[in-house]
């Protein structure tokens, strides 16, 4: 078992964490990926100054939203918790969409090239859970079973039970316990993602099918991580919220990529 120690330093006022270091280098890294890829390919990459912009906005408008609804409290708009995975890519998407229909680009190609980004983005957000011991999983004794007595809840059986977790009734409230650590699983798997989206970049089949290849992996990796978290929306029997979601939108990127599956050479890079 390991014991996890939060980064975050004190500048005054201020709070550096490593949250908040990772969503920065979030949207740079995908900036920086989608617009390698759209010059490659004799694209406009300044696109993807505006399209990042939007993606922010959009992404923690939709995160927090979402996390709104899920409680069922639209004060929690406001509150410092709730940054919600799904809420976030949902509206990142669709601020993101609105931004390319408005500088009269196109969805396909951007998008396209966004994919591998958005891969690499997500990586490197979920660091920042590490970082702050947040978005952990459930108890687990495993050998690489991580503590998290400072985490952003820490993980006490109080809080594992407020998660869902079974089992910890004959455990003392305030005792702190070992549990999956989930932000490295999905840290690792959004790298593969990275990986194997970054070497179908060069693809022959019409513009946006990466994308659809994007929306496929994003929603196996959902499904499979919510195996291992501690929840308590568990509202479709063994399934949660987010593991519903994600089957909707591995069909739907299965779907995109069926229709955008015809050979064109204008999509190789």
């Amino acid at each position: 078992m390991f014991t996890h120690i939060p980064f975050a330093y004190d500048f005054g006022p201020l709070q550096l964490t490593g949250f908040g270091v990772a969503m920065l280098l979030a949207f740079v890294i995908g900036q920086m990926v989608a617009s390698e890829i759209l010059e490659a390919r004799g694209l406009d990459a300044e696109i993807m100054g505006d399209v990042t912009v939007a993606a922010v906005i959009g992404g923690l408008g939709g995160a927090k939203l979402y996390y709104a609804l899920l409680v069922g409290d639209i004060g929690a708009i406001f509150s410092r918790a709730g940054f919600v995975f799904w809420g976030g890519l949902i509206g990142g998407i669709v601020a993101s969409a609105a931004t390319i229909l408005y500088k009269k680009a196109k969805f396909t190609d951007v998008s396209d090239a966004a994919a591998p980004g958005l891969a690499a983005a997500y990586a490197v957000g979920r660091s920042g859970c590490w970082a702050v011991g947040d978005d952990y999983g459930r108890p687990w004794d495993g050998p690489l079973s991580v503590a998290f007595p400072d985490g952003a809840p820490p993980s006490t059986v109080e809080n594992l039970r407020a998660f869902g977790a079974s089992g910890l009734e004959s455990l003392p409230a305030s005792q702190v316990l070992a549990v999956h650590p989930t932000q490295l699983y999905e840290t690792a798997m959004g790298l593969a993602m990275f990986a194997l989206l970054w070497r179908l970049r060069g693809h022959h089949h019409a513009a946006g099918w990466l994308f659809g290849a994007y929306c496929v992996l994003a929603g196996l990796e959902r499904f499979v991580v919510e195996f291992f978290r501690a929840k308590d929306d568990r509202f479709f029997g063994p399934l949660t919220v987010a593991q519903v979601i994600a089957i909707g939108f591995a069909v739907g990127g299965a779907a995109w990529m069926a229709t955008r599956a015809r050979r064109s050479d204008a999509a190789a890079a």
